[in-house]
């Protein structure tokens, strides 16, 4: 299920753009100014953005350049603005499809699904709701965001991409510290308390996937 945050001043054409995206299983943020909008930034994961570009208090082109100084989450304008500049000016903003209104939902849910096959496999990784997310350098739970220490992100990465291979303590010096430094075993096991009691505390059942190998290293189960 992908997490849409829907941008637009007026509640009826929020209601009707959820009103087409929840039956195809898309979970629904609605944001009425660009200020709303940014707020949920700083709480919540999303896939894609659907962004009203005539609005009062910020308009969109305005949020689409604010948003692309700190994600690259897909942008598509919807708008009643259909002159060639205005789409123009848009895609240099930073925005990655643009349709008009009225527009017709197949083609809206067609242009999402698009955009979202274009994400790099490989930079996501997802296990029972819990999001590793290179691309955006961020780790979530149910689109909730946990914060985590470059190192420790780096390291929870490995394990995810890696289902049920074993780590050792020197394996994880050499892909997290380099193979020339001087961090020791304890370093690393104070880096796993850390990333567990993140992740327990975020509600995700840490204890199923993060096991211990004694007197190896330690490992990510996929299955619990």
């Amino acid at each position: 299920m992908h997490n849409v945050l829907l941008v637009d001043d007026e509640k009826r054409m929020l209601d009707l753009l959820a009103l087409y995206l929840k039956p195809h299983h898309y979970m629904c943020q609605k944001a009425q100014s660009g200020y709303e909008a940014l707020a949920y930034f700083e709480t919540n994961v999303f896939d894609i953005v659907l962004l009203d570009i005539m609005m009062a208090d910020m308009d969109g082109w305005e949020l689409c350049q604010k948003i692309r100084q700190f994600s690259d989450v897909p942008i598509i304008m919807v708008t009643a603005r259909e002159q060639n500049k205005d789409v123009v000016k848009g895609l240099k903003l930073g925005a990655d499809d643009y349709i008009t209104k009225p527009f017709d939902e197949a083609v809206l849910l067609a242009r999402i699904e698009a955009l979202l096959r274009r994400q790099t496999p490989a930079d996501h990784v997802k296990q029972n709701g819990l999001l590793w997310d290179e691309s955006r350098y961020v780790l979530s739970y149910q689109n909730k965001p946990i914060k985590l220490t470059p190192k420790e992100f780096m390291m929870i990465g490995y394990f995810m991409k890696h289902p049920n291979q074993v780590f050792s303590r020197e394996k994880l010096i050499d892909l997290v510290w380099g193979f020339d430094s001087n961090t020791t075993g304890r370093t690393v096991d104070s880096h796993v308390r850390n990333i567990r009691e993140k992740i327990k505390q975020a509600g995700f059942p840490i204890e199923n996937h993060f096991k211990t190998v004694w007197g190896v290293g330690y490992k990510w189960l996929n299955d619990s």
